[in-house]
């Protein structure tokens, strides 16, 4: 999981063409045992979150209480249906994320972003620790402009103590309606398949303040 990328962003210029076939993946998520594709049941709501390796963060999204399901995929780029090894060669300029479908009235989105904040350093850039390249962006992809509104709100509280805390600014994108592309079904649950493998999550150490 480790190697170098370029340190921006290409361009839908010169982004790899991808295809238009969707990345086969399993009927039934591993752990939860819901459906990994939509679409859901009604209520479920959903929200795509890059904060790293997906291995990881897909774990730390999983067990949470009221999470209907997960999976991995990227999201926020150019190429559609990419590889993951188009994805790390840096030319699709998408990032990885956790798709997370989960039933708002057991989990609000406010507290899903506290453990989002918390679990990375949403001040690094193109990086999450050793992890370096454009597909290890923080993002926040949400389907309403209530849920957008909500996501900077979030946003501004976690700036506030995290600069209190001696932490630059942000960089985490934040936008609306991104379409979500499945990763390679070997990736989705990954570490429910291999216990032992990497996780690469990291916090900063500052708590994210709580909705008032």
């Amino acid at each position: 999981m480790f190697s170098s990328k370029p340190a921006g962003l290409v361009g839908p210029d010169a982004a790899l063409p991808g295809r238009h076939e969707p990345m086969p993946v399993s009927a039934r998520h591993v752990v939860t045992g819901n459906p990994l594709q939509g679409p859901f049941p009604a209520g479920i709501a959903q929200v795509q979150l890059g904060l790293g390796c997906f291995w990881g963060a897909e774990r730390l999204f999983w067990r949470l209480p009221g999470v209907f399901t997960t999976a991995v995929g990227y999201a926020g780029g150019h190429t559609p249906n990419p590889t993951y090894r188009e994805v790390c060669s840096g030319q699709t300029d998408q990032t990885e994320v956790v798709l997370v479908a989960y039933d708002p009235r057991q989990l609000d989105l406010c507290k899903l972003l506290q453990q989002f904040w918390q679990a990375h350093d949403p001040t690094a850039g193109m990086r999450q620790g050793n992890d370096v390249g454009t597909q290890y962006r923080s993002a926040i992809y949400v389907d309403s402009l209530q849920d957008l509104e909500i996501a900077q709100a979030s946003c501004d509280r976690y700036q506030q103590a995290l600069t209190a805390a001696g932490f630059g600014p942000i960089t985490t994108e934040i936008r609306l309606q991104v379409p979500f592309f499945y990763a390679e079904d070997y990736h989705q649950q990954y570490l429910a398949k291999n216990p032992d493998g990497y996780c690469g999550l990291r916090g900063t150490g500052v708590p994210c303040p709580h909705a008032k």
